[in-house]
């Protein structure tokens, strides 16, 4: 009897790593963080990819948003082959395919919510008009519609990372890369911004989230585990995860 594959599998590849290496230093200083990397991810896939410090998943997440180039290796990201690819080539990229979340908020002080979201914008040469209103919609999208006209240090850190979840998606990417994003703040918060990335997901964003945190590796519907800057475990469910957690 066939197994039944994966809805995920039926999906259009977004994210293709074959043979990838990082190599840092040399001689007797050379430093592996990524041995031949292979990884596969879907068009709609919500992931965490998990490992000790040092395990390589904060370099392939550098690898996946086009932060870094691989040493060795192809890296395609919506069928292009983006791992020879020029920084200006690159930023183009970034700015029209991927969102990004990361601990810290990186808002700009001096900028509103509505501001700080219609940034991106600029530089994608989008019509003033237009930026205040995709804007507005993404941060009604995470809840702060009251929240419009304040600035960084008259919110909370969880409404704040709610403005850098707004601007991550205003540019409706593919892809969003969420790089701890919980790490700087308390239970309660976290659960409301774990319930807009479960959200985002639904809505059809790949999301990709870097953590060392179980209780919220557990809310992705896949975990990567790495170790010595290999995939170990490709397609952990999060039952599975707990199982490895123990023996890793």
């Amino acid at each position: 009897m066939n197994q039944i594959k994966p809805l995920s599998e039926y999906q259009p590849v977004i994210i293709r790593l074959e043979d990838v290496e990082k190599i840092y230093g040399s001689g007797n200083t050379t430093v592996h963080a990524l041995d031949k990397v292979n990884l596969v991810i879907h068009q709609g896939e919500y992931c965490s990819i998990m490992g000790a410090s040092g395990s390589g998943k904060s370099t392939v997440m550098n690898i996946i948003g086009c932060l870094d180039r691989p040493t060795a290796g192809r890296y395609y990201l919506d069928k292009v082959d983006v791992s020879g690819l020029s920084d200006e080539e690159l930023a183009s990229i970034r700015n029209r395919k991927i969102g990004f979340v990361f601990q810290q908020f990186h808002l700009l002080p001096q900028m509103s919510a509505l501001e700080n979201v219609m940034l991106p914008m600029v530089y994608a040469g989008i019509e003033l008009s237009e930026r205040r209103d995709r804007a507005r919609e993404a941060l009604i999208k995470v809840g702060l519609e009251n929240r419009l006209n304040n600035k960084p240090n008259q919110l909370s850190g969880g409404q704040q990372q709610r403005v850098a979840i707004a601007r991550a998606i205003v540019n409706r990417p593919l892809l969003l890369l969420a790089d701890e994003p919980t790490g700087a703040l308390d239970s309660k918060t976290t659960g409301e911004v774990l319930n807009i990335f479960g959200e985002l997901h639904n809505s059809g964003i790949t999301v990709i989230m870097v953590t060392h945190e179980p209780e919220v590796a557990r809310q992705t519907e896949r975990i990567i585990w790495f170790r010595d800057g290999q995939v170990i475990y490709p397609h952990l469910t999060p039952q599975e995860m707990l199982e490895v957690a123990v023996i890793s």
